[in-house]
């Protein structure tokens, strides 16, 4: 969860619920299924966004439409499984972290949320980033 409450607060209530109906390991809060959704964004950051999502999509077949997302419930066991297995840093670590687990058979369940841009500060997102995160689905890709 993103601490200047990009990730509002009000959505953790039904991340515990659908969690609790049927025992998931993973709840993910997520802007593009159901009616998700992002604002305050201009179109460039929501296509690399996107493009990200389909990318890592196209490569790694996780299963879950909002990869790039840090809105997410895990119970504490299996996070401390799959962040052991982690080799990455930056924007690439949310992606790891649900495609490792995917591919160790956790389940996972989504709940759309809607994310607002940060009114204070600016997003860390750049060409270097943008570039990690390609090197990393390929990395991940090899492994998984």
């Amino acid at each position: 969860m993103d601490a200047d409450f990009s990730h509002h607060p009000k959505f953790i209530p039904e991340m515990i619920r659908v969690q609790a109906t049927k025992g998931y390991d993973i709840v993910t809060g997520t802007r593009y299924s159901g009616n998700g959704g992002v604002y305050g964004w201009d179109l460039k950051r929501k296509v690399v966004s996107r493009g990200a999502n389909l990318f890592a999509d196209t490569m790694l077949r996780p299963g879950v439409s909002d990869l790039t997302g840090s809105f997410r419930l895990y119970k504490k066991d299996v996070l401390d499984k799959v962040i052991a297995k982690v080799q990455s840093k930056g924007y690439v670590f949310q992606m790891e972290l649900m495609v490792l687990a995917k591919s160790m058979g956790y389940t996972v369940a989504e709940v759309p949320i809607s994310f607002v841009d940060r009114v204070y500060g600016e997003s860390k997102l750049g060409g270097d980033e943008i570039v990690q995160y390609a090197q990393g689905v390929f990395n991940l890709w090899m492994r998984v």
